[in-house]
């Protein structure tokens, strides 16, 4: 078994999330594009690409559970149950229930009107702060 040095793990992780990103974003592009009655993910499509462009892709794997996001510091694709993510789900195009989780277990919930509320930013800060495994 070959041991990876820290550059060689860092730049496997970091090529990692950005596959998620692009995965992601292919996802949500499709619902929104190709399928009628998901307008409400419009907002959460422009998240990923402000979140993109402040630094995010390097910092968070992106996946999705239906059309929920999905954001964790997680190196594999799928969560354990030990690991803690941020969910964001649309209810509308101007009402959003984030959740920090681990597991089943809900650290912080709110319902949002924008995804630039405060309250979004603290969560992802909180997850920035959580190691990459």
């Amino acid at each position: 078994m070959r041991v990876m040095t820290m550059d060689e793990r860092t730049i496997e992780i970091l090529k990692r999330f950005d596959a998620s990103w692009k995965k992601t974003g292919a996802w949500y592009d499709e619902l929104i594009n190709q399928h009628e009655g998901f307008e409400r993910l419009i907002p959460i499509r422009k998240f990923m690409v402000d979140l993109e462009l402040t630094g995010g892709k390097k910092l968070y794997r992106l996946g999705t559970s239906m059309h929920t996001l999905m954001i964790s510091r997680s190196v594999d694709h799928g969560l354990r149950k030990d690991q803690k993510y941020v969910s964001i789900e649309a209810i509308s195009s101007d009402c959003f229930e984030v959740k920090m989780r681990e597991g089943s277990k809900i650290y912080r919930e709110y319902r949002v009107k924008t995804l630039k509320d405060v309250r979004v930013s603290k969560l992802l800060q909180t997850l920035k702060c959580v190691l990459v495994d």
